[in-house]
């Protein structure tokens, strides 16, 4: 051998690093880098960037470093359907992501065509997980979970009271109302009224005649603040001190504008922790927006590193069947764990109630009851 073929030799080992080390395993995150919900996806790859350099420092693994791929999907269900094909051509095995519901479901067939396990930080909308996808996991909880737990207050608040269940006629209206009226009844209760009502004061005067009519104590309103607070306002102009609940859709500071809408319920996702900042690198501030989905994205690499090492194995399938078996894993959100639907066991909701202030605003920050 000669001299210079001999350096070449020893360059190339030096290059290619220890022998059998392994290359980095890939993992993609799919998160609007651009358009209006750019801030919920800065903040999402800030926490996928932060879990995977500390996971790196800690050796990996299996032995195996991880690489994050960033794509933007924009929010835009094609756009997220792209991302997800060039994902699976490229050898990415596991994906945080997408955030949104509609981006989510569009997506979801070709992860699960791929043999990609998807971990979703936040999409609510109920279908992801029921269509039959084994290796969709959702660290939020959905708006059937929301809506169940709405039912239950109901049930339970009010049971033998003469309640009712009330929808803005929108799709995620209508589903928040129809799992109230499932888990109602599971509690041997029965609404007296299940209606849809609009904007539309016609409606909204025809509505409140009805509940009236029937003596309705609570009402659980499946839908957002605007056809909400119209029927708080019809309400109470006609003398009825009918109690509400409702859902996150009510998280609108304008409801509390409203006159009567002091003492009405709302079920809301449990607020993520800030994350504390990187170690070495400069305090840098992060916007609300960025908050709500830096811990979530954080937790989805760590629900995957722990998905690896439950099934001691980087196959797709393995991992996701050891997370179907709801073991318990610890992340920066709490301990989480997953049914065979690949949604949360527990999931992270919480009621809150609109409360007048000290210096007199409603607010409803603080002001958790026990469901």
């Amino acid at each position: 051998m000669t001299k210079r073929s001999a350096l070449a030799t020893l360059l190339a080992l030096a290059l290619a690093g220890p022998a059998g080390a392994a290359e980095p395993l890939k993992i993609g995150l799919a998160a609007p880098l651009s358009g209006p919900d750019a801030g919920f996806g800065q903040g999402a790859r800030l926490g996928a960037e932060q879990a995977v350099a500390e996971i790196n420092r800690a050796g990996g693994v299996l032995g195996r470093r991880l690489l994050l791929v960033v794509q933007d999907d924009a929010a835009d269900p094609k756009q997220a359907v792209a991302v997800a094909r060039r994902f699976a051509s490229s050898g990415v095995r596991f994906v945080v992501g997408p955030l949104t519901s509609g981006a989510s479901a569009a997506a979801s067939a070709v992860y699960e065509e791929a043999g990609i396990v998807s971990v979703i930080p936040g999409a609510t909308w109920a279908p992801l997980t029921r269509r039959g996808a084994g290796l969709l996991f959702r660290l939020g909880g959905s708006d059937a979970q929301q809506g169940t737990l709405g039912g239950t207050l109901l049930a339970e608040r009010f049971r033998g009271k003469p309640v009712a269940i009330v929808h803005d006629k929108t799709s995620f209206g209508r589903g928040l109302a129809d799992e109230a009226a499932r888990a109602l009844k599971a509690r041997g209760g029965q609404e007296r009224l299940f209606e849809g009502v609009s904007r539309d004061d016609r409606e909204t005067a025809a509505l409140v005649a009805k509940l009236r009519a029937l003596g309705i104590e609570a009402l659980y309103f499946g839908g957002l603040s605007a056809p909400a607070a119209g029927l708080i306002r019809a309400m109470r102009e006609a003398g009825l001190t009918t109690t509400m609940i409702g859902s996150d859709g009510l998280l609108d500071k304008e409801f509390a504008q409203v006159p009567g809408a002091e003492g009405t319920l709302m079920t809301v996702p449990s607020a993520p922790p800030r994350l504390p900042e990187p170690k070495g690198a400069a305090k840098a501030p992060r916007s609300p927006e960025a908050e709500m989905f830096a811990g979530p994205a954080y937790a989805a690499v760590e629900v995957v590193r722990q998905g690896i090492e439950g099934a001691r194995s980087v196959e797709p399938a393995r991992v996701a069947a050891f997370l179907h078996g709801g073991a318990p894993l610890r992340t920066v959100l709490g301990e989480v764990a997953f049914d065979g639907s690949g949604d949360l066991v527990k999931p992270p909701f919480a009621v809150t109630a609109w409360r007048r202030l000290p210096d007199g605003r409603l607010d409803f920050a603080g002001n958790e009851v026990s469901p």
